[in-house]
């Protein structure tokens, strides 16, 4: 039987001792939406509300509601954030609200994600009231939760009534996949893929590989590093103008959606350095619900890639497991 953790063994409410626990990367994702009318949704899109800063304020607010978690929620421990983002969207009656929360530590940060949405859905409330008294805050729940022994959460989208069986998913997963001939012959070192293992392992990634193929076999390549879909694929090698690189053409033979603004970003990233960075043809995108990115086959260029997956890779895979509020 399923026991509750705050409650000690006579009943007495409690506050969980995590001293044993390991130190992980906690990432926990919430949301919830403000049902109002679409005249609200109207003038905070053009920023045309008698209180003005809407959003700003809103976002404010959560994130202030993050970090004075422990001091509102009684049995709470408290944390040391090392990122809180709240983010919000759109429907023609409703403004959605998503925050993702960070730490390093032994337990996890699903309630300051949900305090987060909860006081920042509150503010929306609040500055929207004079137009709309009857708005309601709705649906506050959590999507996503990575970390710790248990690994990677998602919520189940066909079934909101979580039973003891819904537990956890197994770790998020990564792939890493080396375009490189003769890395797969052996006459020449792989000095790229083994620094995008590390990268995913310090990020709490179950990883696979690196994966070597020679670019004459890179479609098997990514039909393997799929095998199982893993969250993540990332590639490296492969995306320049050579007749034998072939990797952005094996990728976007598999992707259901394309990331163009992912790909143009690591181009950008490159640019700064060297020229030679606007021949990459590498591409990002999604076969799925694995996202696959395509860097380039340089360690600077793996470096640069890297750069821009950080501030955005928690977000995007949040997105692809069913969350997806985002600024206008």
């Amino acid at each position: 039987m399923t026991e509750l953790t705050h409650v000690d063994s006579e009943g007495r409410a409690r506050m969980v001792d995590v001293s044993a626990k390991a130190e992980t990367t906690r990432i926990a994702v919430a949301a919830g939406e403000l049902v109002t009318t679409a005249e609200v949704v109207r003038l905070v899109r053009a920023d045309g509300m008698p209180k003005a800063d809407v959003l700003t304020t809103a976002r404010i607010a959560g994130i202030a509601g993050a970090k004075k978690t422990s001091e509102l929620i009684p049995l709470c421990h408290q944390l040391a954030l090392s990122s809180v983002k709240v983010e919000f969207g759109f429907t023609e009656t409703s403004i959605t609200v998503e925050a993702t929360a960070k730490t390093r530590g032994q337990t996890g940060v699903e309630m300051e994600a949900l305090t987060a949405v909860a006081v920042a859905g509150l503010t929306l409330h609040d500055m929207v009231k004079a137009v709309d008294p009857g708005a309601t805050m709705n649906g506050v729940r959590l999507l996503t939760k990575d970390g710790g022994k248990h690994g990677h959460w998602t919520r189940d989208t066909q079934n909101s009534q979580t039973s003891p069986a819904h537990a956890f998913a197994s770790p998020r997963s990564a792939t890493v996949l080396v375009a490189s001939t003769g890395g797969a012959n052996g006459t020449r070192p792989d000095t790229t893929g083994p620094t995008i293992a590390a990268w995913l392992r310090e990020r709490d990634f179950e990883v696979r590989g690196p994966l070597v193929y020679a670019d004459a076999d890179i479609a098997a390549g990514i039909a393997d590093a799929k095998e199982g879909s893993p969250s993540l694929v990332i590639s490296t090698g492969g995306t320049g103008a050579s007749p034998t690189d072939a990797t952005p053409e094996a990728t976007r033979a598999v992707l259901t959606r394309e990331l163009p603004g992912v790909a143009e970003a690591i181009r950008t990233k490159g640019l700064e350095k060297t020229p030679h960075a606007s021949l990459s043809r590498g591409v990002a995108g999604l076969t799925g619900t694995t996202v696959i990115v395509n860097l380039p086959g340089s360690p600077g260029g793996v470096k640069d890639g890297l750069a821009v997956l950080e501030p955005i890779i928690d977000h995007l895979l949040a997105q692809v497991a069913g969350g997806g509020a985002h600024d206008e």
